[in-house]
């Protein structure tokens, strides 16, 4: 109270002081203002991130102004240093792979190619040298549900090649199973009767529908104009952190404190303010696998009537048959992670994930339908005639939608809790191995208490460096995802590395045992360990101490990579 007073003190002594011209009663207006702005900026990061997180945030702003390493936008950067040179051209040689016979082509042909020549072409293709996923040597990236269920799908997908579901009077059979799609999801996910959904292309786009209509709803319904989002920084998908960029919502970031990595629920509660559209939660999310407190998320939400989405894109419909499939279930004893707790609003689900379609589907769920119509897009004016769309796109591709229901209905129920059993239990597998194998134990650890598909695994000691088991790993073939923040790896299982699972550990150990080895030749020719370091090490640094402009660098030049022809 007593810097609120001399707030107003201070206030007063600019307006009882004589004014001498109108410039005099502008520039104290002018600095009334500042001080009114400044003094609801600090009381509103104090009531939210506390004392000392606000001098921290504060802390954190200044030395990204005097310190250009940490710039975090890539686009600041016109050309790579020279340092990055090595990394790109290493990672240029391994993504820019042409093959022997394959043709460069960088203008339509003259003539048409034969349909001999097209399949001859695209066979070549196929078979570039590329990272096994075939053997089950990928970290997700590869959903795939065996031959089979491949061949289905390209019948399913040349079926309706032509359909476009912005036309259902044309293509009423497309209608029909999208409608079905959403409807079986919502189920799996225990929606009320009211339960409502749309298909998206993938998790982004769910993601990026959740946001908007929270915003559309709050300010329809709460006249906010100036949203914001509670979300935990690493370990959230990044597409709310577009969705932030393309629809101006702040983003207030919760962090999931060690050895949990939950989002923290009591940032989350000192953030809650009158502007909060949307409260966030993963189940599970990238990085560990971990799930948040879903139950007491929920609570707040339902406390302040604020919507809670539950990123599931990750965990589909291995997490909605976890139970079935005779795991334990993410707070089961407290109602669960999904719409029976009341606080849940939305929920997204990629159905190209873990439910086996191909790669553009995912849905988005919501608790009703008057949610649902805030992210619908409607002009009635236009000279057309009148105009409305469910999501982003307008045209969509009525055969993946096809191809999503044919899955969904040779799957079953049967076949999705098979699956999960067969993925679940080869993760935990895994786990088991790291937790309890002698090799393993002394120098690497399980992060948080993955309950699901993904298992997150880091160095516990010097010995050993947590990039250079990456690097090495994939010296064998594997290609696992390397994490920052804390450094670590992780395995995003699937069915073909499920079945892989055996040479994984196998391998894993022999890393271990060979990099502990190399060390001891060292230590005993008297040399200092300086390895020689591999991508991931170069990328993220060693023992985590990141460059983030590197790491920028590094982005924009893969980008770059992905359209040289």
């Amino acid at each position: 109270m007593s810097s609120l007073t001399q707030t107003a003190k201070s206030l007063s002594l600019l307006f009882t002081q004589p004014m001498g011209t109108k410039y005099d009663v502008v520039s104290r207006l002018v600095c009334v203002l500042f001080i009114l702005r400044t003094v609801h900026n600090v009381y509103g990061s104090i009531t939210c991130y506390g004392v000392v997180g606000s001098m921290n945030r504060f802390l954190e702003l200044c030395w990204g102004w005097i310190s250009p390493k940490k710039a975090p936008a890539p686009r600041i950067f016109k050309r790579v240093d020279k340092g990055m040179d090595p990394i790109l051209n290493m990672m240029a040689q391994k993504l820019v792979r042409q093959g022997d016979a394959a043709k460069k082509n960088h203008c339509l042909p003259e003539v048409g190619w034969s349909f001999e020549e097209i399949e001859a072409e695209l066979e070549e293709l196929q078979n570039l040298d590329h990272t096994r996923w075939e053997d089950g040597r990928v970290s997700g990236a590869v959903y795939h549900g065996g031959s089979e269920l491949l061949d289905m799908q390209t019948k399913a997908i040349g079926k309706f090649s032509v359909s476009n579901p912005i036309h259902p009077d044309v293509f009423p059979g497309v209608r029909k199973m999208e409608a079905e799609i959403v409807a079986m999801i919502l189920t799996a996910f225990n929606a009320p009767e009211d339960g409502a959904g749309v298909t998206t292309s993938g998790g982004t786009e769910s993601i990026l529908m959740a946001c908007l209509a929270a915003r559309e709803k709050a300010a329809a319904e709460r006249g906010i104009t100036n949203p914001e989002i509670q979300d935990h920084s690493e370990y959230c998908s990044r597409a709310f952190y577009k969705a932030a960029q393309y629809f101006k919502i702040k983003l207030h970031l919760v962090s999931c404190p060690a050895p949990e990595y939950k989002a923290s629920v009591d940032e989350i509660r000192r953030l809650i303010n009158k502007n909060t559209v949307l409260l966030v939660a993963s189940a599970p999310n990238f990085p560990h696998g971990i799930v948040d407190d879903i139950p007491e998320i929920s609570r707040l939400a339902t406390e302040n009537d604020i919507p809670l989405h539950v990123d599931c894109c990750l965990g589909s419909l291995v997490m909605a048959f976890l139970k079935k499939a005779g795991f334990p279930s993410p707070y089961e004893d407290e109602g669960g992670f999904d719409f029976r707790q009341p606080g849940v609003t939305s929920i997204s689900v990629d159905t190209h994930k873990y439910g086996f379609a191909p790669k553009g589907s995912s849905v988005l769920l919501y608790r009703n339908r008057s949610y649902r119509n805030y992210q619908y897009f409607i002009f009635p004016n236009w000279s057309g005639g009148a105009y409305a769309s469910p999501s982003m796109a307008g045209s969509r591709p009525g055969s993946l939608i096809a191809s999503s229901w044919a899955t969904l209905m040779k799957m079953g129920e049967s076949g999705y809790i098979n699956s999960c059993r067969q993925i679940v239990g080869a993760a935990k597998k895994f786990e088991t191995a790291i937790l309890t194998h002698p090799s393993l134990i002394p120098h690497i650890g399980i992060i948080g208490h993955p309950m699901a598909s993904v298992i997150a695994f880091t160095s516990t000691n010097k010995e050993i460096e947590t990039y250079d088991i990456a690097d090495a790993m994939d010296a064998r073939g594997w290609h696992l995802n390397a994490l920052q923040s804390p450094p670590a790896i992780h395995c995003a299982f699937t069915i073909p590395t499920s079945e892989a699972v055996d040479s994984l550990i196998t391998d894993l150990i022999e890393v271990i045992e060979e990099i502990l080895m190399q060390n001891e030749e060292r230590k005993g020719e008297g040399e200092q360990i300086v390895q020689q370091r591999g991508k991931s090490a170069a990328l993220y640094g060693v023992g985590g101490s990141i460059d983030h402009s590197a790491i920028s660098q590094f982005t924009e030049g893969f980008l770059d990579t992905l359209y040289k022809a």
